[in-house]
C-alpha cells in the first residue's frame, strides 16, 4: 500500500508539502525514542540513514509519507508497540537543488535553485521549519531567464524520474491560482514553442524577466557624443513590454528641427542560441507614427543594439558645416589683405 502511495504521489499536489532532495535537513522526534530522535541530513543518493535501520530512499516523497514507512520499518523492526509509536519528521533546513530547463526561455540550462548565503545559513536558529521559495516550477523558469514571447506556457513539461505531467501557467498572467510544482534535485523541466509571438507575455510577471538592458548609441548630429545626448544607464534600461520606440526617444533620436525628420533607427539582434544576427533598419517617423504595429515597432528584447542615423538633409548640413570650417581662413585672411 505504502509503495503505491509513492508512485502516484511522485509528482506531487501543491497543496502537499515538499518533496525531499539531497541535502535537506530534517529532524525526526519519536516519543521514548532517545535512540532514533535526532537531526539527519538526505544523503546523495537520496536515502535517510537513521540508526539501527537500513536506510530509508526518501528523494521526491513527501514528509507525511516518510513518517509513515519509517514508522512501518520500527514496528517490523519490533521496536515499538504500533499502538503507542508517534514519528514526526520536520524540516531544519530545505537543501539548494539541481534542475535542468531547457525550450523558449531566454537563458536556459542546468540551474542550481534555492541556493542561500553563508550569511542566511548562520541566521538560521529556528527548531524547526524552513521555507525555501526558489525550489518552485515558477521559480526555476524566471532563474532561466523568463519564457520568451513565443512559449507556450500552457503546456509547461515536468519530466520526474521517467514520468511526465503537463502544467498550465497561463494564470499567473491574470491573477489565477496555478499549480506551482515543488521540484526536486534532477527534475527537467521543458518550456514548447507555440511558433507564435504573445504579446501578453511581454510584460513584467512571475515567470518574465522585469526589464531589459540595450546598447543604444547615438553619435550623429545633433548630439555630438552619448554623454551629451544623455544616453546613460537610464537611458539602456526599460521595462519589459517596451518597444524600439521607447528606446529612440530615450536615446534622444526622435524630435528636433524638420532637418532630423528623416532620421533612421537600427536594431540589431543577436540569438543567444545559434549565434545569428538579425539587423532591422526602420524610418523614426513610422515608429512614432505606427507605435503599436508589432512588425515594424519590435518589442525591445536583452542585449539589444539600437542606433541611430541623421537624414539626408543633415547630412549634407554637416557636410556644408565642414566646408565651411576649412575655407573660412582664407576669407578673413582677404579681409585682412582688404583693409
Amino acid at each position: 500500500m505504502v509503495i503505491a502511495t509513492i508512485v502516484t504521489l511522485s509528482i506531487p499536489n501543491p497543496g502537499l508539502s515538499l518533496p525531499l532532495s539531497p541535502g535537506d535537513r530534517l529532524k525526526v522526534s519519536i516519543p521514548e525514542g532517545e535512540l532514533f530522535n535526532g537531526i539527519y541530513l538526505v544523503n546523495i543518493d537520496g536515502t535517510l540513514q537513521i540508526p539501527y535501520l537500513p536506510p530509508i530512499q526518501v528523494s521526491g516523497q513527501e514528509l507525511p509519507q516518510i513518517e509513515q514507512v519509517l514508522s512501518k520499518t520500527l514496528i517490523e523492526k519490533g521496536l515499538f508497540n504500533p499502538r503507542f509509536l508517534q514519528v514526526t519528521i520536520q524540516p531544519i533546513e530545505w537543501a539548494a537543488v539541481v534542475v535542468n530547463v531547457s525550450g523558449e526561455t531566454f537563458e536556459p540550462g542546468r540551474l542550481l535553485l534555492n541556493e542561500r548565503s553563508p550569511e542566511a545559513l548562520a541566521r538560521n536558529t529556528q527548531a524547526s521549519g524552513d521555507y525555501p521559495p526558489g525550489r518552485f516550477l515558477t521559480a526555476a523558469i524566471r532563474e532561466a531567464g523568463g519564457v520568451m514571447p513565443n512559449a507556450d506556457i500552457k503546456n509547461i513539461r515536468l519530466i520526474r524520474n521517467g514520468q511526465e505531467t503537463t502544467i498550465d501557467l497561463s494564470g499567473v498572467l491574470k491573477g489565477e491560482e496555478v499549480q506551482d510544482i515543488p521540484l526536486v534535485a534532477g527534475d527537467r523541466i521543458v518550456v514548447p514553442d507555440l511558433k507564435k509571438i504573445q504579446p501578453e507575455l511581454v510584460r513584467p510577471s512571475q515567470i518574465t524577466i522585469p526589464g531589459v538592458r540595450v546598447f543604444l548609441s547615438n553619435l550623429t548630429q545633433p548630439a555630438s557624443s552619448n554623454s551629451g545626448a544623455s544616453v546613460n544607464k537610464d537611458a539602456t534600461s526599460f521595462v519589459y513590454g517596451s518597444r524600439l520606440s521607447h528606446a529612440v526617444i530615450a536615446g534622444n533620436c526622435a524630435g528636433g528641427s524638420t532637418n532630423n525628420a528623416n532620421r533612421r533607427a537600427l536594431l540589431v539582434r543577436t540569438d543567444r542560441l545559434t549565434g545569428s544576427t538579425l539587423v532591422i533598419e526602420r524610418p523614426i517617423e513610422d515608429l512614432l507614427r505606427k507605435p503599436n504595429d508589432d512588425a515594424k515597432n519590435p518589442f525591445l528584447m536583452p542585449d539589444d543594439g539600437i542606433a541611430c542615423y541623421d537624414s539626408k538633409t543633415t547630412n549634407l548640413k554637416g557636410v556644408a558645416d565642414t566646408l565651411g570650417t576649412i575655407f573660412s581662413p582664407f576669407s578673413l585672411l582677404l579681409n585682412l589683405f582688404r583693409k
